[in-house]
């Protein structure tokens, strides 16, 4: 009995394996020209999307820049009135710049000394403009240079 379920099943094997190099070659015979332009579109798309996703990769550059900051250890922070004069801060911009400093955002800014979120860009704008600087970090910088904030 095995041996006949064991027969039957190799001749049937040996059958679906010749069918189907029948039909491969048919299939090859019969479609040479699509079958080969498809297989090369395939791997040009592939390449492409490769190249593509390889070459147009943003690389990512670290700039690690120390930076000196003056450090007073004689004391108490005190407040370079000359200066503050000089550049022309209003009392209003030397406050949010002390709260720029602080690391607080624009909102927190304006809820902090209730004014809206504009009124704050515009005196960080002004701020901005008066110290020669372009970002927060710059003019917290300055500020602490100048002996502005501490």
């Amino acid at each position: 009995m095995i041996r006949r379920v064991a027969l039957y099943g190799a001749v049937g094997g040996v059958l679906i394996a010749l069918l189907k190099v029948i039909e491969y070659k048919h299939f090859v015979n019969e479609y040479p020209s699509e079958i080969y332009g498809g297989l090369v579109a395939l791997i040009f798309t592939a390449l492409g999307i490769y190249f593509g996703l390889r070459w147009t990769r943003a690389k990512q550059v670290v700039v690690i820049r120390e930076v000196p900051v003056p450090v007073r250890t004689d004391g108490p922070f005190v407040l370079n009135a000359e200066r503050l004069k000089e550049i022309g801060l209003t009392p209003r911009e030397h406050e949010i710049l002390a709260h720029i400093a602080q690391g607080l955002s624009n909102r927190e800014i304006g809820e902090k000394l209730f004014v809206s979120e504009n009124t704050v860009k515009t005196h960080s704008s002004r701020l901005f403009e008066k110290m020669q600087v372009n970002r927060r970090v710059q003019a917290v910088q300055k500020g602490k240079e100048f002996g502005l904030i501490p």
